[in-house]
């Protein structure tokens, strides 16, 4: 496992850690294609992360969201997920596999109502990080992962310093690594929008957060109307052939 002293000597007092370095780092020390459990919020964050993951790892994405509100939006950015991993997968040749987490959004909130007035890209988001990436490690070391990360890292409006800050500590709570990462660096955040272009990807207009949407003015009842027509026309489609298959 990496150590974050160890990474913050790298770089010269004050200075930002650039995790993409890192990330280059620990991928040109791959003796063999480690598998790795990579949480997404939604496919936008999954494009250009997978087209690089995967030229040197084997990946699962773990759609783990309970912040996203209201029911629909969540159902909605879980069909889009699946169908962009399978479109992906036909394009290229991978073999990306998905795992989706129950929805259990009174989990999330019992742990972020508190700060539900704090403002965007503050406590209330590192709670959020810190919540999902617990969950994404436990579920890594449960499945025998050898590394698990996140694919947030590639928004701008995501801070990547204290998303791999936490990872890099919760590592030390199961048996599996932390993947450091910043996805958005040389061109990524730009790729990924080219890919949602090229793949026919829904972009979301906020993250997904009830409290981060009312801030927002984001009007939740026409999100919720569009989701339930999106989740009606799609909920018979097929992913079976991207699902997980456990084998010990």
């Amino acid at each position: 496992m990496l150590d974050y002293d160890e990474i913050k000597r790298q770089f010269e007092p004050g200075q930002k850690v650039n995790f993409d370095r890192i990330l280059q780092q620990v991928i040109q020390g791959w003796q063999q294609r480690p598998k790795l459990l990579l949480h997404s919020c939604c496919a936008l964050c999954s494009t250009y992360t997978l087209e690089y993951l995967t030229q040197h790892a084997d990946v699962t994405v773990y759609f783990d969201n309970p912040n996203i509100h209201p029911r629909m939006e969540y159902e909605r950015r879980k069909l889009v997920q699946q169908r962009f991993i399978q479109d992906f997968n036909a394009r290229t040749g991978q073999h990306v596999q998905f795992i989706a987490a129950d929805y259990r959004p009174s989990e999330w909130l019992a742990v972020t109502a508190a700060l539900k007035d704090a403002p965007e890209g503050g406590a209330r988001c590192h709670v959020c990080y810190q919540f999902r990436l617990d969950r994404v490690a436990k579920q890594a070391q449960a499945l025998g992962f050898d590394y698990f990360g996140s694919a947030l890292t590639i928004s701008p409006k995501k801070d990547a310093q204290v998303i791999n800050t936490e990872g890099l500590e919760i590592q030390h709570l199961y048996n599996v690594s932390y993947l450091p990462s910043d996805f958005k660096k040389r061109g990524g955040f730009a790729r990924s929008v080219a890919m949602c272009h090229e793949y026919d990807v829904y972009r979301q207009c906020y993250c997904g957060c009830l409290f981060a949407a009312k801030q927002q003015g984001i009007d939740l009842a026409q999100v919720n109307r569009e989701a339930s027509q999106y989740v009606d026309a799609h909920r018979h489609d097929n992913f079976d052939q991207i699902q997980f298959h456990f084998n010990r």
